[in-house]
């Protein structure tokens, strides 16, 4: 089994939290020809648990793929993928301040959940997944704050147009779950794929 993984992901909080648990990763990062986003497009009526385990998985394939086009190295290659629900309602990535603002008043005062999916592909062709679910609860967010916070341009590229280790932590009441997860890489479960693919974490 090789010393490394591959991290499929442009976020810069994984690779931190892959740092942060000792795993040595390089980046396997999509051609300019593919279309990424592409594969977080919604399907009507399909619930936040199905299309976060639906999308990781599309992410997984793609990036094995590049990996043999490449003609790198045999190495395990991890994916993940966090969406926002606010009850059945999927909160994606906003469109534009616009979109983030109407988001984020959503999410004021009240419970949402952050779910995080993560999947490894192995060598051998096994894949290993897992998928955390953490409860935020947010408190009212004044106008000013919320248009202030999306002028700064940080919800753009967020799932429900926030990130837990910005300015937002200061609105965010209680949580139930993994912070690490909220962030976008649940390091107990990404710890215990990591185990059973034979890495000592």
């Amino acid at each position: 089994m090789p010393d490394f993984i591959y991290l499929a992901s442009q976020s810069p909080r994984r690779r931190q939290l892959l740092e942060q648990i000792g795993i040595r990763h390089e980046l396997l990062l999509p051609d300019a020809e593919e279309d990424a986003e592409a594969l977080e497009v919604l399907i009507d009526g399909e619930s936040p648990d199905d299309y976060v385990a639906r999308v990781t998985g599309a992410k997984l394939s793609a990036a094995l793929a590049r990996r043999v086009r490449r003609g790198l190295p045999d190495a395990p290659v991890l994916c993940s993928d966090t969406t926002v629900a606010l009850g059945d309602r999927i909160l994606g990535k906003p469109d534009d301040a616009g979109h983030a603002e109407a988001m984020l008043a959503s999410l004021s005062g009240r419970e949402h959940r952050v779910l995080t999916a993560v999947a490894l592909g192995l060598p051998d062709g096994r894949v290993l997944s897992a998928v955390n679910v953490s409860q935020v609860r947010f408190a009212e967010i004044g106008t000013e704050r919320l248009r202030a916070y999306v002028a700064s341009g940080e919800p753009m590229g967020k799932a429900g147009a926030y990130a837990i280790q910005s300015q937002a932590a200061a609105w965010i009441a209680h949580i139930a779950g993994s912070y690490s997860g909220i962030m976008g890489l649940p390091l107990f479960e990404t710890a215990q794929l990591l185990r059973e693919a034979g890495f000592a974490v």
